[in-house]
């Protein structure tokens, strides 16, 4: 299967960049990392998340901070979003 990050996803990716290279790039670079084997893996095991809080949508989690969202369509993996844990989620709709 092939994995594709959508626009929002790669934002939040790099937010979280920016965010950890402001104190640690080495860090920063380690969590990217983690980040990229996940999508790695959901590409030879796109279940292996569990079902998400969204109908559609699992749920992985490649660090205990950062829950990332996908859903599988075809023989595509969709990352939708990476939400930091302490986060809301999904979010509150007004």
């Amino acid at each position: 299967m092939s994995v594709i990050w959508t626009p929002e996803a790669e934002q939040d990716r790099a937010d979280v960049w920016d965010y950890i290279a402001a104190d640690n790039p080495q860090a920063a670079a380690r969590m990217d990392e983690l980040f990229s084997d996940a999508a790695d893996r959901l590409a030879k095991h796109p279940k292996l998340g569990k079902p998400g809080k969204i109908s559609g949508t699992r749920e992985l989690i490649p660090h205990e901070s950062y829950r990332l969202v996908y859903e599988i369509e075809q023989k595509t993996v969709w990352v939708l979003t990476l939400v930091h844990t302490s986060r809301q989620w999904p979010p509150v709709r007004k």
